[in-house]
């Protein structure tokens, strides 16, 4: 069954979202080059938990396009 409208904007914003996460994960990971040990290993969990959550939004992205979520109409 193909996606409505409302869904398929819905897993574009998800995707969209988790694409810009791991683009700033990327950009963190290089301030963090220049940082001292202390504060880059403590950059780096912050980058962890970012990268563990743009892939939360991912797996929410898939559960749209089989059906699992939806976006129902604004009442």
């Amino acid at each position: 069954m193909p996606l409505t409208k409302p869904n398929q904007q819905l897993r574009r914003d998800l995707k969209a979202i988790a694409s810009n996460v791991e683009r700033s994960c990327v950009d963190l990971v290089k301030f963090a080059e220049k940082l001292s040990d202390a504060d880059a290993i403590a950059l780096m969990g912050l980058v962890g938990t970012l990268y563990e959550e743009a892939d939360r939004l991912v797996g929410y992205a898939d559960e749209i396009k089989v059906g699992r979520i939806t976006r129902s109409k604004p009442e």
